[in-house]
């Protein structure tokens, strides 16, 4: 069953680099492009970097171990596309950044 799960308030989530949440023994990474969240699995699929403390510009995050680039609002890998970080869908409620988790 999935659901939405609320991981931070808005002025939280800094719109520059990401921000690391758990959600019981899950982490991911959320990301503020220009006012809207998204999320992704916060490991890089490459060598398990955090994504949450990578830096972000133009939708895109660098994995601050080995700077594989990943699209946030999709998970698509640049540097390697049969990689992609997994993506969840997101939305915001009463000022609450949410993650939809299966």
């Amino acid at each position: 069953m999935s659901e939405y799960v609320p991981v931070a308030a808005v002025s939280q989530v800094p719109s520059d680099r990401g921000l690391t949440v758990r959600v019981g023994e899950r982490e991911f990474a959320v990301f503020n492009v220009d006012g809207v969240f998204y999320a992704l699995a916060a490991e890089c699929p490459h060598r398990g970097g955090p994504l949450g403390e990578g830096l972000t510009k133009d939708g895109h995050v660098n994995c601050p171990l080995h700077g594989w680039e990943f699209d946030v609002k999709t998970g698509a890998c640049l540097d390697n596309p049969e990689r992609p970080a997994a993506c969840f869908p997101t939305r915001v409620v009463d000022g609450q950044v949410q993650i939809k988790i299966e």
